[in-house]
C-alpha cells in the first residue's frame, strides 16, 4: 500500500495512532482515509496480534477493518504499522467526556446493540477481546460504532497464566483465578452500558476505592456498582444479566441481543421525537487511554507474563507477598514497560 502519515489522532498502550492518506493506485483499492498504529518493530508484539486476530475475525459491520501491514524506517529505527478502518468520530468515552454527561437511553440501547453483535461474532470466531471498554468503541460518519483494539484478544481457553486487559473493567473469575474468557467480556459490557449511562468512569462514584488493592477486593467479591438511575426498568435488568458473579451463569452475547433492551430497534428513536442525524458529533480529535481515575498512575490496558514482574502481580502472588504489598512504601509502576516509541510525518510515500 502507498501511503503518506499524516498528523497524529491518538496514542495507546502499545501504539502511536496516525492518520494516514492513500496514493497512488493505492487510492483506488483503499479509503482515501485510513488509521496507521505503529510502534517500534521489536515492540510490536501487541499490533501484530491484532493483525492476526483481525484476519481470523473476517468482515463483520460491528468491527473495526483491516487493510493490512507494512514496516517503515524512521528516525533510524524500524517501525512496525497496520492500516485500519478511520472512524472520523473518535471513541465514545471521549464523546461521553466532551458532552460532560451520560447519553440518551435510545443511544445508549443502539450503541450496546452494536457492541454485542461485534462480540457475539468475536466469541462465536474462538477468540475473547479481554479489553471491552469505551475508549475501544469507535464512532463512524454514519452514527454507528464498531469493536477496535484487538491487542489483547486470544483464543479462548489459550494462553493460561498472562495478565491481560485494563483493571477498571476485570471481572470477579480474573481477578480469582486468572481467567480470561468470553464471559469477562460480558462483565465488562455491563461497565460500558454503566458508563454511557452515567457518563462517569467505572467505580469513580464507588465509595472505600482508595487504591489497586482496595478495588482488586471488591472486584474479586463480585461487588456490583450502583445502577444508574438514568437507566430504565429494562436496562437495569440487561446489566444485572451481564454482573452475574459465576462466570458460567452469565449471559452470553447472543443472549443478551434478545433481551428486550436490545430487541427494540429505536435507531431513530429520539427523546424529542425527531431523528438522528447521521454524522452528529464526528469531529477528529487526539484520543488517550484514561489514565488516573483515582490517581492511581498509568491504568492501561497490559498483557505479561505472571512469572514476569507484573503490574498485577499482586493477583497471582501467595497471601504472604500480598500483605507484604500492602505495606511496602513504594508505589508499583503501573506503566507499560515498552519505551515509546516517536513518530513523525514522513516525506514522500513509503511502501
Amino acid at each position: 500500500m502507498e501511503w503518506l502519515r499524516r498528523e497524529t489522532i491518538g496514542h495507546g498502550s502499545f501504539s502511536t495512532v496516525s492518520l494516514a492518506t492513500t496514493s497512488g493506485r493505492s487510492s483506488t483499492r483503499f479509503p482515501p482515509l485510513i488509521a496507521v498504529k505503529s510502534s517500534g518493530a521489536a515492540c510490536s508484539a501487541a499490533l501484530r496480534n491484532e493483525r492476526d486476530v483481525l484476519d481470523d475475525l473476517g468482515d463483520c459491520p460491528e468491527i473495526v477493518r483491516c487493510y493490512g501491514e507494512g514496516t517503515t524506517v524512521e528516525n533510524g529505527e524500524e517501525v512496525y504499522n497496520l492500516f485500519l478502518e478511520y472512524a472520523p468520530g473518535g471513541n465514545l468515552a471521549d464523546r461521553i467526556k466532551k458532552s460532560g454527561e451520560g447519553l440518551p437511553e435510545f443511544e445508549v440501547r443502539r450503541f450496546t446493540r452494536s457492541i454485542v453483535r461485534g462480540l457475539r461474532h468475536v466469541h462465536a470466531k474462538g477468540y475473547s477481546h479481554c479489553d471491552v471498554k469505551l475508549e475501544n468503541v469507535l464512532v463512524f460518519g454514519d452514527g454507528g460504532v464498531k469493536v477496535s483494539d484487538f491487542g489483547l484478544a486470544k483464543r479462548r481457553s489459550g494462553n493460561a497464566g498472562e495478565i491481560r486487559g485494563t483493571p477498571l473493567y476485570l471481572a470477579p473469575e480474573t481477578v480469582n483465578r486468572g481467567e480470561f474468557e468470553s464471559p469477562g467480556d460480558v462483565w465488562a459490557l455491563g461497565w460500558c452500558v454503566v458508563e454511557m449511562s452515567s457518563g462517569e468512569t467505572a467505580w469513580c462514584s464507588e465509595e472505600g476505592i482508595e487504591n489497586v488493592m482496595s478495588l482488586m477486593v471488591r472486584i474479586g467479591s463480585g461487588d456490583v456498582p450502583k445502577l444508574p438511575v438514568e437507566l430504565s426498568g429494562e436496562g437495569r435488568d440487561f446489566v444485572r444479566r451481564c454482573f452475574v458473579k459465576d462466570p458460567a451463569e452469565r449471559w452470553t452475547a447472543g443472549m443478551l441481543l434478545d433481551h428486550p433492551f436490545l430487541a427494540v430497534d429505536d435507531y431513530d428513536e429520539r427523546s424529542d421525537g425527531g431523528s438522528l442525524r447521521c454524522g452528529e458529533d464526528v469531529e477528529a480529535s487526539v484520543s488517550v487511554s484514561p489514565r488516573d481515575p483515582f490517581d492511581f498512575p498509568d491504568w492501561n490496558s497490559v498483557q505479561s507474563p505472571v512469572n514476569d514482574y507484573s503490574p498485577f502481580g499482586c493477583l497471582v502472588r501467595s497471601p504472604e507477598e500480598r500483605i507484604s504489598g500492602l505495606v511496602a512504601e513504594n508505589v508499583p509502576d503501573w506503566s507499560v514497560s515498552c519505551d515509546w516509541v516517536n513518530v513523525r510525518e514522513v516525506e514522500g510515500s513509503t511502501r
